[in-house]
């Protein structure tokens, strides 16, 4: 294909969507309070986000491209991987030491919060880089298709920035740091458009960035379900934990619905 005309409007197209994160990031500042029970249901928001998408878009679509025994292979070492860097964590830090999460005021809450934001913010990451390089490859190919996805994806970016931004604020009660790690990490979109570009074009396949997004999905789904939602029932408020992570699919299923 010839897109050489289009590479302005596709980075444009590709940086936009990556940076909605940042509306998500802004949530931080209208929490004029901490409360727990706010807590609690944005990480159940934030594992519905991460597991909705991990086994609705990002999975099947690397099945689609690689097969069914290669995509689920990479699946499965991204677990492999990402549990692996769990047990590397010292004890102290580790999220299977629930310890003092009893009492959020505690410092030892704090560093396990921080610690999940983090590894929040690391995955949606390493998630938005290939989701850069589809946004801005599409947009190379079809300026009018490239706009539909960018949009569908910029919204549903949004709750991406609030399962970083919220749990980081928490942490450390600084706004400012909650939205800068959340918003850096939608930077990787058009990092990654740009890295595509620059080198990556000539040699990347669809088989190797459909094993990037089952690994990927891999790494998201271990971090829901060994420390959003242990975490966000932690704090109580079950009932608000399973309807944040309902509401987290359902924002999802909506934005995917309109690719």
């Amino acid at each position: 294909m010839d897109g050489s005309g289009n590479v302005g409007i596709a980075l444009t197209l590709t940086m936009a969507a990556g940076l909605s994160t940042g509306i998500g990031s802004a949530i931080a500042y209208f929490i004029k309070r901490p409360k727990m029970i706010y807590l609690s249901f944005s990480l159940g928001l934030s594992a519905g986000v991460m597991i909705y998408v991990s086994f609705v878009e990002m999975l099947p679509e690397a099945m689609e491209q690689i097969g069914d025994g290669l995509g689920v292979l990479f699946f499965f070492v991204g677990i492999a991987f990402i549990g692996m860097v769990d047990l590397m964590v010292p004890e102290p830090g580790n999220p299977h030491n629930l310890e003092g999460l009893d009492h959020p005021d505690t410092p030892d809450a704090g560093h396990h919060l921080m610690r999940a934001g983090t590894m929040t913010a690391l995955a949606i990451a390493i998630h938005n880089f290939p989701e850069g390089l589809a946004t801005f490859a599409s947009a190379l190919g079809d300026t009018q298709l490239g706009v539909f996805i960018a949009i569908a994806i910029a919204i549903h970016n949004i709750p991406e920035g609030i399962a970083v931004s919220v749990p980081i604020y928490y942490a450390t009660a600084n706004k400012n740091k909650a939205f800068a790690y959340s918003f850096l990490s939608g930077l990787s979109e058009p990092i990654g458009a740009l890295i595509g570009y620059l080198l990556l074009m000539p040699f990347l396949t669809p088989a190797v960035l459909a094993g990037t997004l089952a690994f990927v999905a891999g790494v998201m789904i271990y971090i829901s379900l060994d420390e959003l939602l242990p975490m966000a029932h932690n704090y109580g408020h079950g009932h608000l934990v399973i309807g944040g992570v309902v509401l987290g699919m359902l924002i999802m299923a909506v934005s995917l619905l309109m690719l």
